[in-house]
C-alpha cells in the first residue's frame, strides 16, 4: 500500500542524490555556477517548497492531532532542522552572487555551506525515515494515510509545476547523470 510516509520517503531518495552531486561538486576549483544556481533552485522549490512544505503544512500537525508535540520531541526537531537548512541555502545563494562577482573566498563559503546543508540533511532523513516516520505509520491510520498522501498530491500539484514533483526528480537525475554520481 502506498503510504504518506513512504511518499516522503521517496522524496528523501532524491534529495539525497541532489547531495550526492553537491558532495561531488564540492572543491571543485571551478564548478558550473549554472548548476550551483539549479543546485539552490531545486532545493528552495522542492525539497523546502514542496517536500518541507508537506511536512510542516500537512503532516506534522495531523501528528500533532494524533497526540506529538510541535514544540518539543521529535516533530519540534524536524522543524529547527527545516529552519537550520534554509539559512544553509540563504548563505549558498548569497556566496552564488558573491562568486558571480569575483569575490575572494565566496567559493570557500558555497562549499561551507553546502557542507554543512550535506552533513544536517542526511542526518535529517535518516531521523525522519527510521524514526519519525515509523511513529506515525504505529499512529496515522489506513485511512489518515490515504487522505494525507492526496492531500499531498495537492500540494505538489499546487506547488508552480503542473508535472509537480516529477519536474525535480527530472532535474535531479540529469545532475546526477552529467556528474555520474
Amino acid at each position: 500500500m502506498k503510504t504518506a510516509t513512504k511518499n516522503l520517503e521517496n522524496d528523501h531518495d532524491h534529495i539525497l542524490r541532489l547531495i550526492d552531486v553537491m558532495e561531488h561538486i564540492s572543491g571543485m576549483p571551478q564548478p558550473d555556477v549554472g548548476h550551483l544556481e539549479s543546485i539552490v533552485d531545486i532545493i528552495r522549490n522542492f525539497a523546502d517548497g514542496t517536500h518541507h512544505a508537506k511536512e510542516e503544512n500537512i503532516l506534522f500537525p495531523l501528528l500533532a492531532e494524533r497526540g506529538f508535540s510541535l514544540y518539543q520531541g521529535p516533530v519540534a526537531v524536524m522543524l529547527h532542522e527545516h529552519v537550520q537548512g534554509r539559512n544553509y541555502v540563504g548563505a549558498m545563494d548569497e556566496n552564488i552572487k558573491l562568486y558571480k562577482k569575483g569575490i575572494p573566498g565566496s567559493l570557500d563559503e558555497i562549499y561551507r555551506n553546502m557542507a554543512g546543508y550535506a552533513e544536517l540533511l542526511r542526518n535529517h532523513i535518516a531521523k525522519e525515515n527510521n524514526v519519525l516516520f515509523r511513529m506515525a505509520d504505529n499512529v496515522l491510520s489506513e485511512d489518515d494515510q490515504q487522505v494525507t498522501l492526496a492531500r499531498f498530491d495537492e500540494a505538489e500539484h499546487k506547488s508552480g509545476s503542473a508535472a509537480g514533483s516529477d519536474e525535480y526528480f527530472k532535474r535531479i537525475k540529469k545532475l546526477v547523470s552529467f556528474y555520474g554520481v
